[in-house]
């Protein structure tokens, strides 16, 4: 079959050259029309539910509102986890189902079932609510307003009704939420006092304030051959048209709110959140996008609508969106990998044109690395990949792989050429007959070479979870344009060599000098090679030994540290402090950050924004905090940070990065890499074990930002009625609970519209010495002292609770620094081990990266098997021999000893990008064997060579493009290999190295090993 193909393109070759543009076009018009982002969508199928719950408790929040959503979501069709959060007021609840679950359909069952406990919520609970549709990477954008004049009410309502619309209006935003600044609200602040004096109770007040200020309809009339529509106008904004109000009568006056309120405009109490930049108070706008949106298309986009909007605020207020740009690291990511694939195109080009020395050879080969990209390109846009750094990254890794079947052949043709070139003319053989035999001569070793390096890379397509998100793009970029390379090199490539290495009625040139000087030195070391086998076979043994002994002493870890560009901070005090020490504590975090030089601004969120998932207390604070390196190192500067962030006492501190701590989040449900979930029924007693854990693994080395989890009691005020009280009062229990609710959290009895604004209109207690102090109303119209029918007790509660499958659990976190992960976890796991005795009902589960990572490296060793499995039956379909099929195995040792030390020398840890790396050598490294072995068979079988004879010939015939395919797979992944701290450059370069070192040691010992093996083997038989 590939015989007809070779010759139908030669027979064709107008047709193929036609073809090939008509591809080259397809694939320009599919790049323009594909996404870009910065990694493929790594989300799992999560459907986020939240909750507001009117000012509960913690622990009623979870009984009453958490439960039941959990209760109805447990066990769906595809839920393999529920978490959920139950804190003052809020409650979330995250659904997630199983990788590979349409979130339509996800959002659909949630739904469903919510809809079955609606009537279930208790009064004063709004509708539960289903978060934005969104992923990990869905936060596209900061937005901060600053003003040195305009007040925070004013700038928090230019935020929520002039900018929040206008980003909310361009196509692809999702969400986006509002946190910090004042929001406006209009207060009626009853006077107990003047309630007193005027025999005015709360009811009447709750009677004449309830709907107030909502316009209502009478219909229709018809008058005069009219049809009239009737409107009831009460609706107002005008505070002395409110005042007016009449409340009730008594005798001939009448009284009215004016008499027993003050009405004003206020600010929202109390408040959920505060906000500020460079430690001055702000409003940040958190702008989340859809899912397939591109991230830089987007960002245009708002970018523009804010500069529309400048225009129509006041001159004074000051918008920034340098705090979190994805778009800034998606752009530096995707420049890296392409300055990546740009630089090795460069090396491949010197290699050929150094060992060809010839310009037409050197474009016939380079031909292929376009169409073949141009091919992935059209195959990624096809399935719905974006362009991202995993894909150009599994294009960088393959670049120097691209040539190598093109290289092949047009070495081949060239040679064949040039030695029919010395023939006299008579006897020289027509340039399309030479180039198919030529062509067909190389075809069966580029089919399988190809195949090969196709089945290496299959155990990555078995990866499951976050880490098959990831890499699998990376795969099918590069078995693509691998596929698409081989049929360049079986169809175009003899096209061109006929053209363009056929016109020449001259002299060929004559070898390279470069590969003659060559081959005059491997000729002498491989005669010497021969005949001290022992020594060099004895001498590799011992180099493989010492490389797997030192591989089994390596750490692991699950991915490569990022490189964001930016910090995210985690500042936790103790639960129960007020949000202005805590937003106190925040600022003074700030003011340390801007000391570092590499942190050019920092913004900080403390407490939550209404409706929104990230549901942090008021204790907490996160931080942004763009930096660019300069004169240090990442780790340096972050050490930098926990150092000086480390003089705030009884503040616990995670530090991490805007996407890698939301990959931990969805990983096991915190923001760190390793998680230590305990779960129990009591919370203080889980709080004390936790600490009791702390204590035991904070002296582990490689272990920082050792936090327990926050969820400790609270300081609570407890009013718990006297009943007979209430009884000999005629005072009713939902009468007493309306006192409570109305004189302390508030009532929101009505809305106030200023032009198309709408404002609640809250009904709640003046400004009060003691809650003591507050008079409630009796069935006969007394007035009492609250004190006089309620105790109120000072107590604590819980302030968070975190459940996960219907369990309390309580996390300790932690990251590392300077070890491998693993190793890390296995000393938590010991001590934990000797030094934690558990009660009865409580266990320990372990989270985090590790458990991705001891998962995926499972699949990636039973698939490795399996593929090496494979790698020789198709050998062995090649050669119809096992001794020859093992002798090209050999390479896969040979390249593990480069492999492995290039990791000693460089990260010290094993990644599954490097295990990925090490799966994809060996397909690559088998295809010298092969050029090798079939060259020695044909020497023997065709021109009747000795053993020794073939090896000599054949090892210095197939030097060139051994020694060309081997530099150019490998000084193509030189700059992925060395510049891997750069941000897009963190996964691929571990992969990178391996495959750079594997190369290395498998191209010199190939050399020389497989000849004497062969050698062996061949007299033995």
């Amino acid at each position: 079959m590939l015989n007809r193909i070779i010759k139908f393109s030669l027979e064709n070759r107008i047709l193929i050259l036609v073809l090939a543009v008509l591809l080259v076009i397809a694939g320009l018009y599919s790049t323009a029309k594909t996404e870009v982002d910065v990694f493929p969508d790594l989300n799992a199928p999560t459907v986020v539910i939240m909750t507001e719950a009117g000012g509960m408790a913690s622990e009623e929040v979870e009984q009453l509102v958490t439960f039941p959503i959990e209760s109805a979501v447990n066990g769906s069709t595809g839920v393999r986890r529920v978490r959920s959060q139950s804190t003052h007021g809020f409650s979330v609840v995250w659904v997630e189902f199983d990788w590979g679950t349409d979130i339509y359909l996800a959002r659909q069952i949630v739904s469903e079932k919510l809809s079955a406990i609606g009537e279930q919520m208790p009064a004063g609970v709004s509708a539960p609510v289903l978060g934005p549709q969104s992923s990990i990477l869905g936060e596209v954008l900061i937005v901060s307003l600053t003003s040195d004049k305009t007040s925070m009410q004013d700038l928090r309502t230019y935020a929520d009704w002039v900018i929040r619309p206008r980003l909310l209006s361009t196509g692809g935003v999702a969400q986006v939420s509002v946190h910090g600044g004042d929001i406006k609200e209009y207060q009626i602040l009853i006077n107990p006092g003047k309630m007193k004096h005027f025999g005015v109770s709360l009811a009447d007040v709750m009677a004449c304030t309830r709907g107030m200020n909502t316009n209502t309809n009478g219909g229709v009339c018809y008058k005069y051959g009219n049809e009239y529509i009737i409107r009831g106008i009460t609706s107002t904004n005008d505070i002395d048209k409110l005042e007016a109000s009449a409340v009730k009568k008594s005798g001939e006056s009448v009284i009215t709110l004016a008499d027993v309120a003050d009405i004003r405009v206020g600010s929202q109490s109390p408040k959920l959140g505060v906000a500020s930049e460079r430690a001055h108070p702000a409003v940040l706008l958190t702008v989340t996008k859809q899912p397939n949106t591109s991230t830089l298309d987007l960002t245009a986009h708002l970018d523009h609508a804010l500069d529309e909007l400048k225009g129509n605020l006041p001159a004074d207020v000051h918008i920034s969106t340098n705090i979190f740009r994805q778009a800034d690291f998606i752009s530096s990511s995707i420049d890296n990998v392409k300055k990546s694939l740009i630089e090795g195109a460069i090396f491949v080009v010197i290699i050929l044109m150094i060992f060809l020395a010839n310009v037409r050879t050197t474009i016939i080969s380079l031909v292929t690395i376009p169409l073949s990209f141009l091919v992935a390109m059209i195959v990624l846009n096809a399935l719905g990949i974006s362009i991202n750094t995993m894909t150009l990254g599994g294009l960088a890794i393959a670049i120097g792989s691209l040539v190598d079947d093109a290289i092949v052949d047009v070495e081949n043709v060239y040679k064949h050429i040039r030695l029919n070139r010395q023939l006299p003319e008579a006897e020289r053989v027509p340039i399309i007959r030479l180039v198919y035999e030529a062509s067909r001569e190389v075809r069966m070793p580029i089919l399988n070479s190809t195949l090969i390096i196709i089945v290496s890379f299959a155990p990555l397509f078995f990866l499951s979870g976050m880490e098959g998100r990831m890499l699998i793009p990376l795969g099918i970029a590069f078995v693509t344009a691998l596929m698409a390379s081989t049929l360049v090199a079986i169809t175009l490539t003899p096209v061109l060599c006929s053209y363009l290495l056929g016109k020449s009625n001259g002299e060929m040139g004559k070898e390279a000098f470069v590969a003659v000087w060559l081959k005059g030195y491997y000729q002498q070391a491989l005669t010497w090679v021969l005949g001290h086998t022992r020594w060099v076979i004895g001498s590799t043994a011992v180099l493989l030994v010492a490389a797997l002994a030192t591989f089994f002493s390596l750490g692991s870890s699950f991915l490569p540290k990022f490189n964001e560009g930016s910090f995210t901070i985690n500042i936790s005090s103790l639960p129960g402090i007020s949000l202005e020490e805590s937003d106190s504590i925040g600022a003074r975090a700030e003011r340390l950050l801007l000391q570092v030089p590499e942190i050019t601004t920092v913004a900080r969120k403390t407490g939550r924004a209404e409706l929104d998932e990230h549901a942090l207390g008021v204790n907490v604070s996160e931080i942004e905090a763009p930096f660019k390196l300069k004169d240090r190192g990442h780790e340096e500067v972050q050490n930098d940070v926990r150092q000086r962030l480390s003089v705030l006492a009884g503040a616990n501190i995670e530090i991490g990065q805007p996407i890698s701590h939301r990959i931990d989040a969805m990983l096991s449900g915190t923001q760190a890499s390793i998680a230590i979930k305990l779960f129990g029924s009591d919370l203080n007693k889980m709080y004390t074990i936790g600490n009791q854990i702390k204590k035991a693994c904070k002296d582990i080395d490689g272990i920082t930002d050792l936090n327990v989890e926050q969820q400790i009691e609270r300081p609570e005020l407890k009013i718990v009625p006297r009943r007979e009280l209430l009884a000999r009062n005629g005072i009713t229990l939902p009468e007493f609970n309306e006192f409570l609710a109305v004189n302390l959290a508030g009532e929101t009895v009505s809305q106030v519209y200023e032009a198309g604004r709408a404002f609640n209109l809250v009904v709640k207690a003046a400004n009060y010495n003691e809650i003591s102090d507050l008079i409630i109303d009796t069935q006969d119209g007394r007035k009492v002292p609250l004190s006089d029918v309620a105790d109120i007790i000072s107590s604590a509660g819980p302030n968070t609770i975190n459940r996960e499958n219907t369990q309390r659990k309580i996390v300790i976190s932690a990251n590392t620094t300077g070890r491998a992960l693993s190793d890390v976890v296995a000393d938590i796991k010991t001590a934990v081990d000797n030094n934690i005795q558990l009660p009865e009902g409580y266990h320990i589960e372990y989270g985090g990266q590790f458990e991705s990572q001891e998962h995926a490296s499972r699949v990636l060793y039973l698939t490795c098997t399996i593929a090496i499995a494979i790698i020789f039956l198709l050998l062995f379909m090649q050669f119809r021999s096992t001794m020859e099929a093992g002798v090209i195995l050999l390479n896969l040792p040979l390249a593990l000893i480069g492999g492995i030390f290039a990791i000693v020398f460089t990260t010290g840890e094993v990644s599954i990008p490097a295990i990925i790396g090490f799966i994809s050598l060996f397909g690559i490294a088998t295809r010298n064997g092969m050029l090798l072995i079939t060259e020695y068979k044909r020497l023997r079988t065709e021109e009747g060579k000795t053993v020794k004879e073939a090896i000599i010939e054949g090892s210095l015939s197939r030097l060139n493009p051994i020694l060309m395919t081997a530099l150019t797979s490998a000084l193509a992944l030189v700059p992925l290999a060395l510049g891997g701290d750069l941000p897009g450059n963190e996964i691929q370069s571990p992969m990178a190295k391996v495959i750079l070192g594997g190369l290395i040691s498998s191209t010199l010992l190939n050399a020389f090993i497989i000849p004497i093996i062969y050698e062996k083997i061949s007299h033995r038989n």
